[in-house]
């Protein structure tokens, strides 16, 4: 037997450190870039295009040319034969003399496998449209979940645990790629807004099932506290949970691997959803179920429970 209701002031301390260590980071991301995130075209403009050489070229030797014709302020990443670059917004005939420049100084042949140009004007309107989706996604859900838990008492409670988890997983997620972007000058696009939405998506579910196992035990009426009742509810439903996320990991890993550069941060994206997302389902949704319950609310604390 797992006490995992009996650990929940750990649980909270945990996502406590890494939400602030996030928030820190998006802070001094906006002091030094003017964003809380590293921007990529589809949100700021420019041109993106993911080039194949052949032979297989050096990054640092890239990064040279690229300055060299012109474009210093080129983000470039990947390495070996693949390379994901975003630059200022250019024309079809700038690229073009942009990749004959790059063919004749590195003698390498380039192939472009992708290629987007996005204006300044849609980029701030695909900005606008990201947040707007998150948000009605995080309300809707809401709203499902309190009809579907209707006739518990308080469904309201059971529907806004869930949507503050999601809030958890959004912002640990945000704050890893703020990091990121401050050390490995990670940009996030469209794709990442996709990944994102789609992690609220696997953490609902995931949250999902184990208030419903919660809903039946309270019917049934298997402990008569309700903390032991949602404890029992997390270890019946452990094995699905983490079964579920391993599979989903593994298919991750093979993508985020060998898939390339074009889906590479979106796969990053998944993969640190699927387990954040999983934490927070165990760990945090129905423990704040317990603490609104019971009015516990010292539990949200560190060491609330030695100091109580």
């Amino acid at each position: 037997m797992i006490d995992f209701v009996g650990k929940k002031h750990w649980f909270f301390l945990i996502s406590g450190i890494l939400i602030v260590i996030g928030i820190v980071s998006l802070v001094i991301s906006q002091i030094q870039f003017g964003a809380p995130l590293q921007l990529g075209t589809d949100f700021i403009g420019g041109t993106s295009m993911t080039l194949h050489f052949s032979p297989p070229v050096d990054q640092e030797q890239l990064r040279q040319e690229f300055t060299n014709l012109g474009y210093p302020e080129a983000m470039i990443q990947g390495s070996g034969d693949d390379f994901l670059i975003r630059i200022r917004e250019i024309s079809f005939q700038e690229r073009q003399d942009l990749l004959e420049g790059v063919e004749t100084s590195l003698g390498s042949e380039v192939i472009v496998r992708d290629y987007d140009t996005v204006s300044p004007h849609i980029a701030t309107e695909t900005a606008r449209n990201a947040l707007i989706a998150v948000i009605v996604a995080a309300v809707a859900m809401m709203l499902y979940i309190v009809w579907a838990f209707r006739r518990m008492p308080s469904p309201f409670h059971w529907g806004t645990c869930a949507v503050i988890a999601l809030i958890h997983d959004v912002l640990i997620i945000v704050g890893i790629f703020s990091l990121l972007g401050l050390l490995a000058g990670v940009a996030v696009d469209a794709m990442f807004i996709t990944g994102l939405l789609a992690v609220v998506g696997y953490s609902i579910n995931n949250t999902v099932v184990i208030f419903d196992r919660i809903r039946e035990n309270v019917s049934r009426q298997i402990k008569p506290d309700f903390a032991a009742t949602i404890n029992d509810s997390l270890i019946e439903t452990l094995g699905r949970c983490l079964n579920t996320a391993l599979t989903t990991l593994f298919v991750l890993l093979a993508l985020f691997l060998f898939g390339g550069a074009t889906i590479q941060y979106f796969v990053l994206v998944l993969l640190f959803g699927v387990i954040i997302g999983t934490y927070s389902s165990v760990c945090i949704s129905s423990q704040l179920l317990v603490v609104w319950e019971k009015r516990e609310w010292r539990a949200l604390l560190p060491f609330a429970k030695k100091s109580a």
